[in-house]
């Protein structure tokens, strides 16, 4: 089974934590142990898990990527959102949760971001749960 999530997003980069809408669908599942893949279908969206307590490092990822890839430094890609490929491509496009007693394994502070790199648009996340053999 493949989930899609939506994902609403207001502009041109931004990290939106969709760790409560992907503990929902586990939930709602009634997988016990497994494995949570999620996957972004964008070239210039990704995923990413990081920490999810202090807004600024959302702030200071975001800001780190604009040094690595800056918007308009003549790159060849005739669309302008060249930078946000290359963002895109750092970031990754895939990520993958362990499910254990019915929940998530992830780290107190940790979080799972999509991540807008050439918004705002309306993007999807592929979710599939593979349930562990007994």
């Amino acid at each position: 089974m493949i989930k899609t999530l939506t994902v609403k997003t207001s502009v041109r980069e931004e990290f939106v934590d969709i760790r409560v809408e992907v503990e929902r669908v586990v939930k709602d599942s009634g997988i016990k142990a497994g494995i949570c893949y999620l996957y972004v279908p964008h070239t210039t969206a990704g995923i990413t898990i990081n920490e999810g307590a202090d807004p600024s490092v959302k702030k200071d990822i975001i800001n780190a990527l604009r040094k690595i890839a800056p918007q308009g430094a003549g790159y060849a890609h005739m669309e302008g959102n060249a930078d946000s490929h290359i963002k895109a491509t750092l970031v990754g496009s895939s990520v993958t949760i362990f499910i254990e007693s019915g929940r998530l394994i992830l780290g107190q502070w940790q979080s799972i971001f999509f991540c807008e790199f050439d918004g705002p648009r309306t993007r999807k996340v592929y979710m599939k749960i593979i349930k562990e053999e007994e």
